[in-house]
């Protein structure tokens, strides 16, 4: 029998391959300033009650990005079957709240409002060990769940200087928005858009340091094209080269790091993935394929634990295929 929903996105055509980067803010800073205040007067409850209305118009509007989160939601299905029937337009909408939600947490964790109590932080010993040792490493994470919450860990790790690559220029709004809440953040968020050499210098020397370099390895290049290919939820996908090509060069450790919902709060696990990066010249394309596959084990791992902690809503599994830039489809 066909469980698949009215609407469902199986069986259609690809996903127009529209880089994520092209897609645009969406992010409406007035309003999530808005009501920031209203969480921090009246409360979690009333914050959510003004929040949903705005989500479920930003899900009526945003067809693209209601497709790719129902793409992704029916490949998780499909691999691992964590729900009793296809997911639908339900699921696809909680997976917007979620996201919603842990915009609010964003804001709380990097202005110290978020209460430690409600973070628990797995595997992160050999980083400590790191630390006291006075060596870096780099950390690959994910949109996934609330990353910021490594300011939390700051804060509990005294020395510790977690510096976070981002491409702030996709969401220069909702980063002068950080700025404003938290501009003595511990956290360094270092916008990288081209990786030059200058950019390795810098960073070589904030590992040599001490320091941990994050930077995410589920989004490909803006202006790059150095991916490689592993297996994500039953298909091949494309993934950034960048992370293990840093840690390579900055021979140091690399770590995966996951964010995901647990209970009332939020679980921060980090993987050992390598004590050195090794990239020889003759197998250097199986290399680089081999660590990506390490890294969306791990990220599939934590997703079967949280589904609605991903927050990729583009199309994903085309974004290797053809980046040209195109109009997004209309609704």
């Amino acid at each position: 029998m066909n469980t698949t929903p009215q609407g469902s996105v199986q069986g259609t055509a690809p996903l127009a391959a529209t880089h994520w980067a092209q897609i645009g803010e969406s992010t409406f800073v007035a309003g999530m300033w808005a009501l920031y205040h209203v969480h921090r007067v009246l409360g979690r409850w009333p914050f959510l009650w003004c929040l949903y209305p705005v989500v479920a118009y930003y899900w009526l509007t945003r067809p693209l990005a209601r497709r790719a989160s129902l793409q992704y939601l029916q490949r998780l299905q499909h691999a691992h079957g964590l729900w009793q029937r296809m997911p639908g337009w339900w699921q696809s909408q909680k997976h917007f709240r979620t996201f919603a939600q842990v915009i609010l947490d964003k804001l709380l964790a990097l202005t110290g409002r978020y209460g430690t109590e409600r973070v628990r932080c797995g595997g992160d010993q050999p980083l400590r060990d790191l630390l006291e040792r006075g060596q870096g490493a780099v950390i690959v994470t994910a949109h996934m769940g609330c990353i910021e919450l490594c300011q939390v860990l700051a804060r509990q790790r005294p020395g510790l200087r977690l510096n976070i690559l981002v491409h702030t220029k996709h969401a220069r709004q909702f980063n002068r928005l950080l700025q404003r809440l938290a501009p003595d953040s511990g956290v360094c968020l270092l916008q990288v858009s081209d990786f030059s050499a200058a950019t390795a210098m810098l960073l070589a020397e904030r590992v040599a340091r001490g320091e941990f370099i994050a930077i995410a390895g589920d989004r490909v290049p803006v202006h790059d094209s150095k991916t490689t290919r592993a297996l994500f939820l039953g298909h091949e996908a494309a993934f950034p080269c960048g992370p293990y090509v840093l840690a390579a060069l900055l021979k140091c450790p690399l770590f995966f790091m996951g964010c995901v919902h647990e209970g009332l709060g939020y679980a921060v696990e980090f993987v050992p993935l390598a004590a050195q990066v090794q990239l020889p010249r003759a197998k250097r394309n199986e290399a680089l394929a081999g660590y990506a596959q390490l890294y969306a084990q791990q990220l599939e791992r934590l997703l079967c634990t949280a589904p609605y902690d991903w927050f990729n809503f583009f199309p994903f599994w085309e974004q290797g295929a053809s980046m040209a830039v195109q109009p997004l489809p209309s609704a």
